[in-house]
This record gives C-alpha cells, sequence and structure tokens, in this order.
C-alpha cells in the first residue's frame, strides 16, 4: 500500500494561520483596519531605516513580517487544554515558556504554542497565547462548583476535528486535503458565538467575580479574543490608531522606546462591546474581543530579564496613573540602566546573538582564532540579535486588564503553579531560554568550524 503524500506541518500552520486571520477580520472588522495601519508604518519605517530593512533582510524577517501573527485563547478545564496541544501539534506548534498571570492578579496560567525551529518560525510564526483558567482561585465555592457543571456540558471540538487530529497523529501528518478539512474543523474552536450557554444572572454572577471568568465559562467555546501583527514602530501605530477610528488602550506595555528594541512591546484597541443572548431569552452585552500589536526585540538572556525584571518593577512603582507620553518618559529614565546597543548588550551577555560569517568571513581560510571577540573585531563574522518569540506575563496582564475592564485582584496574586498546568496539559513546557542559548551557541559553534576548515 502506497503511503499518502503528507503536507508538512509548516505548512497545515501556514494555512490555518491565513484562515484564522480572514475569519476574524469577517467577524471584527475593524482588526483589517488595523491590518492596513501596521502594514503602512511598516513600510515607512523600512524606508526611513535602510540599515533595519538590510538586517531583516539578512536575518529571514522580512519575508515573515506580513504573516507574522499571534493569537491568544482562554480554556476552562485540563481536558480541554491537553486537546488543546494535540490539536497545535498537527500544526507544529509546541508548548514553550509556563506564564504565572496570578502574580498580575488574573486567575490563569498560561503557555504559548509555537513552532520551535529556525525553518519553521522562518516560515510562519503564528502563535497562539492559551490560558487555563484557575476555578481553585475563586473563593466562593458555590461560584467555583457552578463553573465546574457549565464546563463539563461543553465540547469544544468538533467530531471531524478529534477525527482528523487523530489521524495525524497514527499516520504521521495529513494530506493536502485532509489539512484543508482539519483547518476548516479546527477554526470552528475558535469562532465568536453571540449565544450565552448561561443565564443572565449566571453571567453577572461571573462576571462581578471577574470579567475573565464570565468570558470563559459562558460561552460554547474558547472565542479568540485578539489577533496581533508584529508592527516595526508600536508608538507610531498607538499615535494613529485614533485617526482610524480606534480607541487604543491607555499606555504602552513592556519596555519604553529604545534604539535597539527588547523583548516585547504591545498595545491595542479597546475591547467591542457585543450584544449577547443569554439563555431564557434575555438580552445582554459582553465585552472581550479586541485588536493588539505588537512590537518585537532580541531576547534577553536570564541577567538581562533579571534586569529588566528589576527596572520593570521600579518603573510600574512611578507610572500609575499617567497617560501614554508621561508612562514612556518614566520608563525611558528608568531604562536608561539597560545599554541601548547590541554590541554593549552583547559584550554584558544581557541578550541572545546569532553568530554569521561576513563575506570577508567566508573567503578566509583559517582565522587562527577561537575568540569571537577578536573574530568580530577582524571583520570575519556578525552577530545579530536574536528575536523574542515569547510573551511576558505582567504586559499580558495588562492587555487583559484593559481589555475585560478588570482590575489587580490581591486574592489571585503570588499562585504560580507550574507542575498542576503541566499536569492538565499533559506535557512538559518547553523553556524558552534554553531554546534562545541554543540557537546562539549552535551558530558560534558553525562559525567557529568553519572558520577552522
Amino acid at each position: 500500500m502506497t503511503q499518502p503524500n503528507l503536507l508538512s506541518t509548516n505548512d497545515v500552520r501556514d494555512r490555518f494561520s491565513k484562515a484564522m486571520s480572514a475569519m476574524y477580520q469577517a467577524e471584527v472588522p475593524q482588526y483589517g483596519t488595523l491590518l492596513e495601519l501596521v502594514e503602512r508604518v511598516n513600510q515607512e519605517t523600512l524606508s526611513q531605516q535602510p540599515e533595519l530593512h538590510r538586517r531583516l533582510e539578512a536575518q529571514g524577517e522580512l519575508a515573515r513580517l506580513s504573516v507574522e501573527r499571534h493569537g491568544a485563547i482562554r480554556v476552562g478545564t485540563a481536558t480541554e487544554l491537553s486537546m488543546l496541544r494535540r490539536l497545535f501539534a498537527v500544526m507544529g506548534m509546541y508548548p514553550v515558556g509556563y506564564y504565572d498571570l496570578s502574580e498580575a492578579g488574573v486567575p490563569v496560567h498560561s503557555t504559548a504554542f509555537r513552532p520551535i525551529d529556525d525553518d519553521a518560525l522562518a516560515m510562519n510564526p503564528f502563535r497562539v497565547f492559551t490560558s487555563l483558567l484557575r476555578l481553585e482561585l475563586i473563593e466562593s465555592e458555590a461560584l467555583r462548583q457552578r463553573s465546574e457543571e457549565i464546563l463539563a456540558k461543553r465540547d469544544i471540538f468538533t467530531p471531524g476535528a478529534r477525527e482528523l487530529i487523530e489521524r495525524h497523529e497514527t499516520q504521521g501528518g495529513l494530506t493536502s486535503e485532509e489539512a484543508d478539512q482539519f483547518v476548516k474543523e479546527a477554526l470552528e474552536t475558535f469562532r465568536w458565538h453571540q449565544d450565552a450557554t448561561v443565564d443572565l444572572d449566571t453571567y453577572h454572577a461571573l462576571h462581578d467575580e471577574h470579567r475573565l471568568i464570565a468570558d470563559v465559562v459562558c460561552f460554547r467555546g474558547p472565542h479568540i479574543n485578539h489577533l496581533t501583527p508584529r508592527t516595526l514602530d508600536i508608538d507610531e501605530v498607538q499615535r494613529r490608531m485614533p485617526e482610524m477610528g480606534m480607541n487604543p488602550k491607555a499606555v504602552i506595555e513592556g519596555p519604553p522606546r529604545r534604539e535597539c528594541p527588547i523583548l516585547l512591546r504591545q498595545t491595542s484597541f479597546k475591547a467591542l462591546e457585543e450584544s449577547i443572548r443569554f439563555a431564557g431569552d434575555a438580552q445582554g452585552t459582553h465585552t472581550a474581543r479586541f485588536g493588539e500589536i505588537e512590537q518585537r526585540g532580541v531576547a534577553l538572556t536570564p541577567k538581562g530579564r533579571a534586569l529588566y525584571d528589576q527596572l520593570l518593577t521600579e518603573g510600574r512603582k512611578q507610572t500609575a496613573g499617567l497617560d501614554n507620553d508621561a508612562h514612556q518618559t518614566v520608563m525611558k529614565n528608568v531604562f536608561a540602566k539597560f545599554p541601548d546597543n547590541d554590541e554593549a548588550m552583547r559584550r554584558e551577555a544581557l541578550a541572545y546573538f546569532h553568530y554569521h560569517l561576513t563575506e570577508k568571513g567566508q573567503a578566509a581560510k583559517d582565522a587562527g582564532s577561537a575568540d569571537i571577540d577578536s573574530l568580530i573585531a577582524q571583520g570575519l563574522v556578525e552577530a545579530q540579535p536574536i528575536t523574542y518569540e515569547d510573551f511576558l506575563p505582567v504586559s499580558a496582564a495588562g492587555i487583559f486588564q484593559s481589555n475585560l475592564g478588570g482590575t489587580e485582584s490581591e486574592a489571585y496574586a503570588g499562585n504560580a503553579n507550574r507542575d498542576a498546568f503541566e499536569e492538565a496539559l499533559g506535557a512538559q513546557v518547553t523553556d524558552e531560554l534554553s531554546l534562545y542559548a541554543e540557537r546562539e551557541n549552535a551558530s558560534k559553534a558553525k562559525v567557529l568550524a568553519s572558520l577552522k576548515n
């Protein structure tokens, strides 16, 4: 019996991410406007900064810029989370990182499903930030039990999606036709539903506990609550959003504007108020879906993250209640302690870099040195920042709170439980810092081996 031609997981992911974007544009027309704005700002930025254009092209990031998205969903049970892990594996997406959002007053913990290797990231770096509701953090036992009963009655996956996930696992992939059907079936998990599964009183009770709890528990599935294009100038997008009829959140989350961006900066337009029909035919509204934008910088080492976390904590104490301009001014002053220069960050081991031979290096036979710094000084090797592919828990919580109207709750704070999350997931999450370290070390070993020949 001949083996069917199976599509690569990268191709399945590419098809799914494009279908998800088309669905979200149809559901939230303002998202289409946001994509247009981001594309315009990106083109202007690239034309104004030829060195940035050269670097992104050299790193293979220019081609992926227009397709780059991340989505976000929230699920209610361990069963849902573990099945999502299997669904994302069909697309070559694996759980990377553990995020405790309780530290910022939100009753969830999360991971990011994403591609891991360089080729997969270069083709389509689609990611889905996936949060699991922590029912154990709900103080009211009656509300906790009611939530468990509601969630136990739903199935967020179609029979077709389940069948194709199992087929992928047994035959080692999907054919092109099966992949198209999988995309169609999987999209149903992420689709918006205007009918709630609960009555209005139950919705209000959960909403009063925390809006995010109501969002997770009261609907047929974990509707995608935002898709996020990548911009090269988030400050300019934030400035222009009102001109395009969008209401931006008050401040940009993450580090301040820098010459050499680090980690991740995020902002969004405010969530839409959408009409909902509740059980018993009562009418009401729900606020959940919004449009987010991100600007990605270099991945930081443990030393760099420790300095970032220290400065972020310091800055957050000084910025409460400030508008975006004042907030950015304070954060810029605080972050003056963090070197704003690629070479300085590299020498101080604050960030991860990818090493490759220059044209001069490719022509060299034997450099006579195994010291990367001297090879760079000789012009034989160049170091390029490795893009941060992951997320920041405080920034994610800030986005959630801005769009769900929630505030930080001390009742939820400081409840990290990675073991419980991994048990629910049915697998261990990959440590994101180890991935960056492996990429840096592999590139370093490759150039040193090349120059010894």
